[in-house]
């Protein structure tokens, strides 16, 4: 591997030289990052929750919900609680980077794997990121659907919020927009509260882990794959990391990153388990998404059971879940393409005109997203469940650059990871590659009348 040659350790001062690179130093934040929030709001604005809120996006919210319509209560409940522990354990990893080394998980990768994979991972990132933002959009119009807004306003609101992001020349701007977004994921629980779901039937699911799903192993795979790519996906490694370098965060940091990243998977797990228990009423009275595809979708079916009120907070619910994700998503694909090329700056600290090719990629992708969803008779609920399912796929990828780098004392110094860490870190990879091959095993024989199970 490449030597990382610019990189110099200084344990004794806590700091890394050329910690700022990664946005063109000039555009680094001057002061620490504590000076800049009261001190229990920096607990929960920050780049940990931000990435863990932003993950429940509109394809997660409508996968957890999807779970709930189709299974109701059961195992899927308290693996939602799991993904979400695995996720944390993740996250903690590529914030650690971040503020050890001052340099965004692409440009890492670019250093100390070279440009064939630097390239590479830009690539898978850009394409995911791509259909992601999809579907963000669909989740963003069928929300505002729900009040009558047509698609094309809906769709103009999503990549104009992206454009009001990049505008301001203030990372911490952006990440207060973005943050103010992610409190009304809580919506959710108000939902699930409108669905009364029996407290005792809750309990239950999450100490027992049971009913397991009465379906095909196929759609039992493609469910749990979906589930686990609607929490640990390669973009939040991407987010995180450079936007923990963009807020300014070193190593005397860390502490603050873990407790944030922590707040951040605790709410976003008891907001993805509530949009699955406000979707059990669905299972219970019978009813078929499939043929609420082209309208507001689940807001509209819980309308008749759960009445208007509950209908309308989910419908805004999702609304906010593909906003913050369309602020967070296009912002990692940004920060990745830029720091693929040498000299570009690639932070929100900057302006468009000093750093174009960060802005320019950030409001590009959205609009893109956006065309893409005014394509009539597109099969929404199955492309942001499908969409999880790509990030399944391709997350082993991301999680072992991520292993190797956290891990490597010549990058992170004593600031590498414990045995713990890495034996954590390799379950998860080792478990993600196994929901998605087996998925796509057991499907790539039934294509052929194999029916194994």
């Amino acid at each position: 591997m490449p030597p990382l040659s610019d990189v110099v350790f200084a344990e004794a001062q806590g700091n890394l030289c050329g910690a700022a690179s990664l946005s063109g130093s000039r555009f680094a934040p001057r002061r620490p990052i504590r000076l800049r929030l009261p001190a229990v709001a920096a607990l929960v604005v920050g780049p940990g929750a931000l990435a863990m809120l932003g993950e429940n996006d509109g394809p997660s919210m409508l996968s957890y919900a999807t779970s709930g319509a189709t299974y109701g209560l059961g195992f899927l409940l308290p693996f939602i609680i799991l993904t979400f522990a695995a996720a944390y354990v993740v996250q903690e990893m590529a914030m650690r980077l971040g503020a050890v080394t001052g340099r965004g998980y692409g440009e890492l990768i670019f250093q100390r794997f070279g440009r064939v994979w630097g390239w590479a991972s830009a690539g898978d990132l850009a394409f995911t990121n791509l259909i992601t933002l999809i579907t963000e959009v669909i989740a963003i119009r069928l929300g505002m659907g729900f009040f009558g807004v047509p698609p094309w306003a809906a769709v103009a609101s999503a990549v104009l919020l992206v454009g009001i992001g990049s505008w301001g020349g203030r990372y911490s701007r952006w990440e207060r927009l973005a943050a103010g977004l992610a409190i009304f994921n809580l919506l959710f629980v108000a939902v699930a509260i409108f669905a009364r779901p029996s407290a005792r039937e809750v309990v239950n699911s999450i100490a027992s882990w049971g009913p397991l799903p009465k379906t095909t192993v196929q759609a039992f795979l493609l469910i749990l794959a979906s589930n686990i790519g609607a929490t640990v996906t390669p973009w939040m490694l991407f987010f995180q990391q450079s936007a923990s370098v963009d807020k300014g965060m070193t190593p005397r940091d860390i502490g603050r990153g873990r407790r944030n990243t922590a707040i951040g998977a605790v709410v976003a797990a008891m907001t993805g388990c509530a949009a699955l228990v406000a979707a059990t009423p669905l299972f219970s009275h019978h009813i078929e998404m499939s043929h609420y595809q082209g309208g507001a979708g689940f807001a509209e079916a819980l309308r008749p059971i759960i009445g208007a009120p509950g209908a309308a907070l989910f419908a805004l619910g999702l609304v906010e879940a593909g906003a913050v994700a369309m602020l967070t998503i296009s912002a990692s694909s940004a920060y990745s393409i830029a720091e693929m090329i040498s000299g570009a700056a690639r932070s929100f600290n900057a302006s468009v005109a000093q750093a174009p090719l960060f802005h320019t990629t950030n409001i590009g992708i959205a609009i893109l997203a956006g065309m893409v969803v005014l394509i009539p008779g597109a099969p929404l609920l199955t492309l942001s469940l499908n969409a999880n399912l790509l990030a399944t796929i391709l997350m082993p990828a991301s999680l072992v650059f991520l292993l190797m780098l956290s891990s490597d004392r010549q990058v992170m110094g004593a600031h590498a990871n414990s045995r713990t860490a890495t034996v954590l870190g390799i379950a998860i990879a080792v478990l993600v590659a196994l929901a998605g091959s087996a998925y796509a095993a057991v499907g790539f024989l039934g294509a052929f009348g194999i029916h194994p199970f």
